[in-house]
């Protein structure tokens, strides 16, 4: 059985996401990648342990497009799959649609060339899923899953038919970062609204970097304009499944805690012994966090941490 997987690339980079994908995928069949528009990032996916051969194509950047050019290689594969990020989301149902085929998404566990586990009820469930279709398309939490190795050369073949879209790319606004990438980090720091402020938060960043973390923020926090919104954990932001989850200022709503419940250890920062975070923390530290966030980055900085 063969499988197309949608490589994730920002800003012309690959992302992390990628290889946990092919890492993924690669149980269900011999894994093709496809790379849209960047000969460096078709470079950086050829070398991802499992991928049979990588496929670059000159698309442009919206989500009819990419459905339409995914449309025109399906007859080839079994399975059809990308993460369950905001473009898996956007792309993927619409290449559902033109196949007449019921997608499942936001797989978090392979059982069988055709059952899948995904969560449900905000992630306070999982059910496995029975797909008995000739065609599959798929979009895999990238978070749930190990990354696949590097020291592959898989050949890159250009693909020569370009697929129009029926709307005009005008910009990309983006956020410029040198912190990790939040979807796939092993340490992440998060924000709650209690914060106070958009210079509160910057101790919430700083924290970040002495520890070489990613941050991430509530949603209450981004709408009172604190954080970015590419910064937002939660059931209606981003999924993550860290090493290490500190959580500074979170009382712990059941959005929030739908996408951190992958995290393998969790750290609250808290002056309420009570709140939902603290009942599932491996550790509670309960006071001000104005207080206790300085501390843990003098103490990180004297044991030698700062990044």
């Amino acid at each position: 059985m063969s499988v197309l997987v949608l490589a994730e690339v920002d800003n012309g980079a690959l992302s992390p996401a990628t290889g946990r994908i092919v890492a993924a995928s690669a149980e269900l069949g011999a894994v093709d990648l496809l790379v849209l528009g960047d000969a460096a990032a078709a470079q950086a996916a050829a070398a991802i342990a499992g991928v049979q051969k990588v496929l670059l194509a000159a698309s442009e950047p919206m989500a009819d497009a990419i459905s339409g050019l995914l449309e025109t290689l399906a007859p080839s594969y079994t399975y059809l799959v990308a993460a369950a990020s905001t473009l898996g989301k956007d792309v993927m149902p619409r290449l559902a649609a033109r196949l007449d085929i019921q997608p499942v998404t936001d797989i978090v566990a392979i059982e069988s060339p055709n059952r899948f586990v995904r969560p449900i009820y905000a992630g306070n469930a999982l059910e496995t899923v029975s797909d008995p279709q000739p065609r599959h398309v798929l979009t895999i939490r990238a978070s749930a899953f190990r990354p696949a190795s590097g020291g592959n050369a898989a050949p890159v073949e250009t693909l020569s038919t370009p697929v129009a879209s029926a709307a005009r790319f005008i910009a990309a606004h983006r956020t410029e970062s040198d912190i990790p990438d939040l979807a796939t980090a092993q340490i992440v720091v998060g924000g709650g609204v209690s914060v106070g402020s958009a210079d509160g938060f910057k101790l919430i960043e700083q924290l970040g970097k002495t520890l070489g973390a990613a941050v991430g923020a509530t949603r209450a926090a981004v709408d009172a304009g604190y954080a970015p919104n590419d910064w937002q954990v939660g059931q209606t932001g981003k999924i993550i499944a860290p090493d290490l989850y500190i959580a500074v200022g979170i009382s712990g709503a059941l959005q929030h805690l739908a996408g951190i419940q992958g995290a393998k250890k969790i750290v609250a920062i808290n002056t309420d012994a009570e709140a939902p975070i603290a009942k599932i923390a491996d550790v509670v530290l309960i006071g001000d966090l104005f207080e206790i966030v300085p501390q843990l980055i003098a103490e990180l900085e004297n044991q030698g941490l700062k990044r």
